[in-house]
């Protein structure tokens, strides 16, 4: 099968295409044109040069023209932009911007990478501004050049998603002093709330000035204003509040475009021109667990589509599975991942599902390991099916390995039952006989079943506020060091000796450090005849968790003596 492939836009999507195109045919003429000065860099790995973790810029590029040409008989044209697409006679046009050259160029099957650009909105002053956005390697090659240059005495990153965690840590990491702003109640979306203040407490304690729930109104030359009326000094600003897909090409090309204002694709990544495909962060992509469309920048989804899109030229038929959208943070010594659906997203999308919810914080290895860490694990199931809907890990740990489990698991329609029978590797330096998804699973088939309840650590200032009966059952000693201030304390050895203080005619909360031994008291209190009893899931460490960066930063009364973090 021969062939004229041309490809817009290079990195992860157009890149990839390429390669997979060339390994399934010989013949075919296969053109990039790409109107960076790089086909191939690694964009997710750009903060990181700013540390100095990667030391020099130059090597965050990953493919030169001549890679494709030598090693891959591949066209690729740096710094030529496809500035018109004429569908009717299958050409483009394209303009060389180095020499200013404007000529055409025929295609038989046409590929749309564009990808997506940062966000830059007219906010007032903006002009005024050192304004930087991180999403190339000459971007991150100014920003570098210019914390240089100027010594800033802070650095302000506008935006709470990946890009901007990643660079204010970088920054940090630097020694430079950074404020981190977000207009939303908290960074990372794909975290559900509760989870995410265990990120929050990280950016606080290294030293990273968090203001959560404000956005900015206005820029001078030196400054960030915020709604609230806050004045950050600042000479350096980077804004990563997102990014809006390459649209305009499709658009002027008469393309369609989605709901989500991405454009509009098939299960095979076609558009609605028979000879033109879409793949990456400029197209919208269907998720089988809410039944519909949504954006995902991820460098491997991009890389799936485009493979997709290769091999279905070939006429090889790849089966569509949708996209669930898998991601993994560093967060200086925490690490974060997520799959699927979350709690929030749930809520926001008005979504109806019954689900519930798992929350688990065991160890990520044995315990004599020096190395062994807290895992907070929480898990979305479908109460009727037991299907998962999305996990949440964050540790200092493997999550990432946890939750790939959980995407796996997701992809290939599996429920809570095959968790907790999953046979995994196990050796006391890796991970524990039964490994923290396994514990999930086996909390989630007692949720399933009835055998107990719970409440949420997000529940207890109102519970506190009910006066609810809450027994917290560490031992004595422990519990002096820090405790729920209404707590009462009846350790767990002595709980069958002091049956007589559990009323029987209220609602008993049982709490212990994790939310392990308080499941034990949940089910013998049950035997007992106790049959209004919870467990407080995630227990103190929980709600240590919950509660220390909204104590530290807002004006409120704090619910607890002390914190345990470890």
């Amino acid at each position: 099968m021969s062939y004229k492939a041309v490809i817009i836009g290079g990195v992860a999507g157009g890149a990839s295409a390429a390669a997979r195109l060339r390994r399934l045919s010989e013949d075919s003429q296969i053109i990039i044109f790409e109107r960076g000065p790089h086909v191939s860099f690694s964009n997710c790995s750009l903060p990181y040069h700013l540390s100095g973790m990667i030391e020099n810029s130059k090597e965050l590029v990953l493919l030169h023209p001549w890679n494709f040409s030598s090693q891959y008989n591949i066209d690729a044209r740096i710094r030529h932009e496809v500035v018109s697409i004429d569908r009717g006679n299958k050409t483009v046009s394209v303009k060389n911007l180095e020499t200013g050259e404007l000529y055409e160029e025929t295609y038989d099957k046409l590929i749309l990478s564009p990808g997506a650009a940062p966000i830059v909105p007219p906010i007032e002053g903006i002009e005024k501004a050192k304004i930087f956005t991180v999403r190339s390697v000459p971007d991150i090659e100014r920003l570098n050049h210019a914390i240089t240059d100027l010594k800033p005495h802070n650095v302000t990153v506008i935006g709470g998603g990946f890009i901007g965690i990643e660079t204010a840590e970088n920054l940090r990491e630097k020694g430079l002093s950074v404020t981190l702003i977000e207009a939303m109640p908290q960074i990372l979306r794909q975290f559900d709330f509760d989870m995410v203040q265990i990120l929050h407490k990280e950016l606080f304690d290294n030293g990273i000035h968090l203001i959560l729930g404000d956005k900015v109104t206005s820029f001078t030359e030196n400054s960030v204003i915020l709604e609230s009326g806050q004045i950050v000094d600042s000479p350096i600003v980077i804004l990563a509040i997102g990014v809006s897909p390459e649209t305009l090409l499709a658009r002027e090309a008469g393309l369609d475009l989605g709901k989500t204002g991405a454009i509009k694709v098939d299960q095979n990544f076609k558009t609605n021109d028979d000879s033109i495909y879409a793949i990456g962060d400029a197209v919208e992509v269907y998720n089988p667990l809410f039944s519909d469309f949504f954006r995902l920048s991820l460098a491997g989804p991009a890389q799936k589509q485009a493979r997709h899109v290769a091999d279905h030229i070939h006429g090889l038929r790849p089966v569509p599975g949708g996209f669930i959208g898998s991601s993994v943070i560093k967060v200086f010594g925490m690490n974060a991942a997520s799959t699927g659906l979350s709690e929030g997203f749930i809520q926001a999308a008005g979504i109806n599902r019954d689900y519930e919810v798992v929350k688990v914080i065991p160890r990520d290895k044995v315990g004599l390991m020096p190395d062994s860490a807290m895992l907070h694990f929480k898990l979305l199931f479908d109460r009727q099916t037991g299907k998962i809907l999305g996990a949440q890990a964050i540790g200092a740990g493997n999550v990432d390995k946890r939750i790939d489990i959980i995407a796996t698991l997701i992809k290939t329609g599996g429920t809570i039952v095959d968790l907790k029978d999953l046979e995994l590797c196990y050796a006391p330096p890796f991970g524990t006989a039964r490994d923290v998804v396994n514990f999930a699973g086996l909390v989630a088939t007692n949720l399933q079943a009835g055998i107990f309840k719970q409440v949420h650590d997000y529940q207890i200032r109102e519970l506190i506020k009910q006066d609810a009966f809450i027994v917290d059952i560490r031992e004595k000693e422990i519990f002096t060091k820090g405790h729920l201030k209404t707590a009462i304390n009846i350790p767990f050895s002595e709980i069958r000796q002091r049956l007589s203080e559990f009323p029987k005619d209220r609602p008993v909360y049982i709490q212990c450090r994790t939310g392990q031994d308080s499941y034990n008291v949940v089910l013998t209190l049950q035997h007992m005849g106790y049959d209004n009893v919870f467990n407080l899931c995630g227990g103190f460490m929980g709600i240590s968790f919950f509660e220390y960066f909204m104590d530290e930063t807002l004006p409120r009364e704090p619910i607890l003596t002390g914190y345990n973090f470890d």
